[in-house]
């Protein structure tokens, strides 16, 4: 169900926190994490290739963005975005702050509202979000994506987030697409299942939803209106919600998503990449659902996944897909010709240039990324594209 009203957001400025300083480990050995313990290798059947002089480096920039003032802190960071301007938008959830960080038992601190606009150094522009009128604003944040005319989508994970919301910049509602706790299964037109990644189509005006935590689906709506579209399982299948057996690295691919379906990206050539996280591997299809290849990443990682999202480079031929990874924390660089894995930075920790649970990333048009990180990570990042 779509629903459509005019709301008024409210703006807030602030500033940005710091982030802590060190230095981003590009190669080397990888420290324990919480599902695995053995380094990154590269892809099925293909290894990491990082001697190569035309793969795209990054450098962590710890001085990046600005402090928040009023006290105003991050919760979990569940979603990162960049626009047609090179502005970054930050997509938080306000209700992981735990007693200590709401400033209930001392000096600091405040939520910061949920959506947060910056320029490329970093100044805050707007921020906005959370419960009004004529919509229902999602119980768990979850996956932000700005479209080529500006409109801000957002979409939850929680249980009963069964829907996602357009905005325009300024917070303004545009429309709902699904209902909250109204999920139907799979092969609902309707409604959805805890989305995870939004991306708006220009050529065809159409939204692509990576759906998600409770069903195992693409599912494409028209980006204006909210009408049902298509959707499309694992190699295009019908999707099914029968119970599957745990992930087994030794076992023949499953011809279903698992949870979650977490991200979705659509390519200038028409292409569109799926990331189906904890089966560890990137799909890729034609915008009408039809299958066209796969490649598996780190297949032997357990836990939360290899596969948590999927970004195209900013060249023309948008030549490498950058994935992140929240269980080995690292993102890993693919040739998109090839899919195969040429090299990844990033290892498991809480300094600058390291991640404890990388979430998404986003890049701007001079190819510099942009990192977020749940669980107690509770942060944004900036890479900067050294070669």
């Amino acid at each position: 169900m779509a629903m459509r009203l005019a709301h008024p957001g409210v703006l807030v400025s602030l500033l940005f926190p710091l982030a802590a300083i060190a230095v981003a480990c590009a190669d080397g050995e990888q420290p324990g994490e919480a599902a695995n313990t053995a380094a990154p290798a590269g892809a099925t059947a293909t290894a990491v290739s990082s001697s190569a002089s035309d793969v795209p480096r990054f450098r962590v920039d710890p001085f990046w963005a600005r402090e928040l003032p009023n006290n105003w802190m991050l919760g979990q960071v569940s979603g990162v975005a960049v626009d047609d301007r090179d502005h970054i938008w930050v997509l938080h959830r306000p209700a992981t702050l735990d007693a200590r960080q709401r400033g209930e038992e001392g000096m600091c601190c405040v939520p910061a509202p949920p959506v947060i606009e910056l320029d490329l150094d970093g100044t805050v522009l707007r921020s906005w979000g959370g419960p009004g009128d004529g919509y229902e604003w999602p119980s768990s944040e979850h996956g932000i994506h700005v479209d080529h005319d500006g409109h801000v989508w957002i979409g939850g994970n929680a249980a009963d987030d069964a829907h996602v919301l357009k905005f325009t910049a300024d917070g303004e509602f545009l429309l709902q697409i699904g209902r909250a706790g109204q999920s139907d299964g799979s092969n609902d037109t309707e409604d959805l299942g805890r989305p995870a990644g939004i991306r708006v189509d220009p050529e065809a005006n159409e939204v692509y939803i990576a759906d998600g935590y409770g069903n195992r689906r693409i599912i494409v709506f028209d980006a204006e209106t909210g009408d049902y579209r298509r959707h499309w399982g694992a190699y295009g299948d019908t999707p099914n919600d029968a119970p599957l057996p745990p992930y087994d690295p030794d076992a023949a691919p499953i011809r279903d998503y698992r949870s979650p379906v977490h991200d979705v990206a659509i390519a200038d050539d028409g292409l569109v990449y799926v990331a189906d996280r904890t089966n560890n591997r990137v799909q890729v299809f034609q915008k009408d659902g039809a299958f066209v290849t796969e490649a598996f990443i780190r297949p032997e990682t357990l836990g939360s996944g290899s596969a948590s999202g999927v970004t195209l480079s900013e060249d023309p031929e948008q030549r490498w897909l950058f994935v992140p990874d929240g269980t080995n924390n690292v993102v890993w660089i693919l040739d998109r010709a090839s899919l195969e894995v040429r090299d990844y930075f990033g290892r498991l920790g809480k300094n600058a240039g390291q991640f404890y649970r990388l979430h998404n990333l986003a890049i701007d048009s001079r190819g510099n990324l942009y990192t977020t990180e749940v669980n107690v990570g509770q942060r944004l990042q900036k890479f900067d594209r050294v070669e």
